[in-house]
């Protein structure tokens, strides 16, 4: 069996396409909308409110 590097390369070069988009589309699910809410609010947080929740 003989395998082309190109073959390979092209093999490797869409897998990661494909993880990418897969990454991208969990990321910005409709589930994971209140996470992101409440992490772009921890900037905002007083160190004594971050601090007496731990």
């Amino acid at each position: 069996m003989n395998i082309d590097v190109n073959t390979v390369r092209i093999a490797v070069t869409v897998c990661g396409l494909l993880l990418f988009v897969l990454l991208v589309l969990h990321s910005y699910s409709r589930r994971r909308r209140p996470e992101h809410e409440a992490a772009a609010l921890l900037p905002f947080l007083d160190d004594n409110q971050e601090t007496s929740r731990e």
